[in-house]
């Protein structure tokens, strides 16, 4: 048993019927088999219906399957029933925080205080504070994360948010770097400390950042413009245009006159990206990518 497991088992556990069909569903989740670990869900739900982890389990599934609103009720309905376990509480009241839900608060709270020893419901809470602003008592949870588990990725990721927030840009690229370093295939922190770079104004390691975080994360339009951009800066037009292509491939009617608008910037040359990426897109990329709950 993980310690994880052995905190919130203090507070309670579910049932043996419902363990059987949730670790049933795990091993389907385990494999992306996301439909089959719901459909395994709602079956239980109909024997347990108020079952808060059959619910909290069935949200993370319907989520996993593009089914926002369905899922948010789901955890809604799992807090209804007041568990106390810490990891349920955390991981319903992080889901629904996403929702802008006031009741987030509560739930994320009580986690971090009734299992302190707990580091996913102390960084969980963390995440949500500094997203509500509150960046000093954000940094005290996230701190005390880290001292519980000090090779967690996510841990150090959330904190480089925090700082960032806190415009400690320079600690926020070292969180950033270190999230990275035990967490190597992670695009999405690449990109945040690219874009940390380019506020700190350190173009070369900017553009290396985003290049390769725009290359771990092919689906993501915005990754692949920024890319473009910085390497246009750097004098990597080969390697611009390239980008600009692999945004092109994924790009929907929302996106497509901010692809055709970084074509003709990249086709001006350096200095009308470098000033697009400093006051446009870089900072509102930036914000609105660690505003994103984990």
């Amino acid at each position: 048993m993980s310690p994880e497991e052995a905190s919130a088992n203090r507070f309670q556990a579910p049932s043996d019927e419902v363990e059987r069909a949730l670790q049933q569903a795990l091993s389907k989740a385990e494999y992306d088999e996301w439909d089959a670990a719901a459909e395994l869900l709602r079956g239980a739900l109909e024997d347990h219906p108020d079952d808060p982890y059959v619910l909290c389990w069935l949200g993370l599934a319907e989520r996993e399957l593009g089914l926002d609103g369905i899922a948010y009720e789901r955890f809604k309905r799992a807090l209804e029933q007041e568990p106390s376990d810490p990891t349920l509480l955390a991981t319903a009241g992080n889901a629904i925080a996403a929702f802008d839900d006031p009741a987030a608060e509560a739930a994320l709270r009580t986690a971090a205080m009734t299992a302190p020893d707990l580091p996913r419901a102390r960084w969980m809470y963390g995440a949500y504070l500094a997203r509500e602003g509150m960046t000093a008592e954000a940094l005290e949870e996230l701190d005390a994360a880290l001292a519980l588990d000090p090779e967690d990725p996510v841990i150090h990721l959330e904190r480089g948010v925090a700082q960032s927030f806190a415009e400690d840009l320079d600690g926020a690229a070292f969180s950033f770097t270190r999230a990275i370093e035990l967490n190597p295939s992670d695009g999405w922190t690449r990109i945040l400390l690219g874009l940390a770079y380019l506020e700190l104004d350190e173009l070369q390691e900017s553009m290396g950042m985003l290049e390769e975080g725009a290359r771990h994360r092919p689906e993501d339009v915005e990754a692949q413009l920024l890319a473009a951009l910085a390497l246009t800066v750097g004098g990597w037009e080969d390697r611009a245009f390239e980008m600009l292509e692999r945004a092109r491939l994924q790009v929907d009617e929302l996106d497509r006159s901010l692809v055709l608008e970084v074509e003709g910037l990249i086709e001006d040359g350096s200095e009308p990206c470098l000033r697009f990426l400093k006051s446009s897109i870089g900072p509102s990329s930036f914000r609105a990518r660690m505003l994103e709950r984990p």
